[in-house]
């Protein structure tokens, strides 16, 4: 490794400092009194790769920022972790304005998407010489806001393709450098072992990443296997009925919970084209505690699980730090 290796954490960011990057500026993880949303988007543009529905730009973001604030006060939503990356129509002055407008705390995110999404030459680029370029951006940041997550950095198969390898081992040593943790894209769950061998074979710890999509593969010994590696198991495309029924879902998550992993499971709507927003008739930012936190409780999840799972995971994920529950948070429903 070169300068990737050299460059410090920031002074008050990274694993272990308690405190988050927002497009605010810095929070501390202990001021997140409410649930936190750990895989959206509010601003962005995939129509060049999925189509021209796949879009939450300029024109949404009052409607984005009014539903963030109903969510706010009927659930408490505190913080939303925004995973729009470099190739995904990044908006970071719309996220500031989003945060500021809507109440609720916004983190942002650098890193690249999968291959499609890739800028040209970067199938050329060396991972050091790409971390470097992300540890510039997490140094200095860009108009003033720093991001505060790496992702969602991903792949589309079971094995990541040349590209994409390089794009996640940089992700990786970005992380290292900065304290930074990684989420992931696992297009329709699968590559979550692929994507974890190589985070963790440039260094990064298994406890500052998380997989993502891995609700959308009905697969529980998958999800035993990497809860247990110590990685974060991203339950985040809840409501999202067209790729897999939320009964599913469900059941998917009792399971891992049963296996004793609910310390591992990040939950989110990943809200990524403008018919999901409840304005538009979609099941919006709140299904996850409109309809699906109802569903886990009526299983026998009781305010201490359910405050772990939508307040207390994200936040370790982010800081690398335990936040004790009942000092803050709670129930959001």
């Amino acid at each position: 490794m070169t300068g990737a290796a050299a460059v410090p954490v920031a002074a008050g960011r990274g694993a272990g400092s308690g405190l988050l990057c927002t497009v605010a500026g810095p929070l501390p993880a202990s001021a997140v009194r409410g649930p936190v949303l750990a895989h959206e988007h509010l601003a962005l543009d995939l129509s060049r790769g999925t189509g021209p529905g796949a879009v939450l730009g300029a024109r949404h973001r009052c409607a984005i920022a009014a539903e963030l604030a109903a969510v706010r006060r009927e659930f408490g939503l505190a913080l939303v972790i925004e995973l729009t990356c470099r190739g995904m129509g990044r908006d970071l002055a719309g996220l500031a304005r989003i945060a500021a407008a809507s109440g609720v705390a916004v983190v942002a995110a650098t890193g690249w998407y999968y291959e499609p999404f890739h800028p040209p030459g970067l199938d050329r680029a060396h991972p050091e010489r790409l971390a470097e370029t992300l540890i510039e951006e997490i140094r200095d940041g860009r108009g003033g806001i720093r991001p505060g997550v790496i992702g969602e950095v991903g792949s589309h198969g079971d094995v990541p393709s040349g590209p994409e390898a390089r794009v996640l081992t940089a992700a990786a040593l970005a992380a290292r450098a900065t304290g930074l943790p990684v989420a992931t894209h696992a297009r329709l769950g699968r590559g979550g072992r692929a994507q974890l061998e190589l985070l963790t074979a440039a260094g990064l710890p298994p406890d500052r990443i998380a997989l993502g999509h891995q609700d959308l593969l009905d697969d529980p010994a998958v999800h035993r296997e990497l809860a247990a590696a110590g990685a974060y198991v991203g339950f985040d495309t809840v409501g999202k009925e067209d790729y897999q029924s939320d009964a599913v879902r469900l059941r998917l998550l009792l399971a891992l919970l049963e296996a004793g992993h609910a310390d591992r499971v990040l939950l989110s709507c990943d809200v990524s084209r403008h018919r999901y927003l409840a304005g538009e008739g979609g099941t919006g930012y709140g299904h996850l505690f409109r309809s699906f936190v109802p569903r886990l409780r009526a299983a026998g999840a009781d305010a201490e699980l359910i405050d772990g799972l939508t307040r207390r995971n994200p936040l370790r994920f982010l800081t690398g730090r335990d936040l004790p529950y009942g000092t803050t948070g709670g129930d959001p429903s």
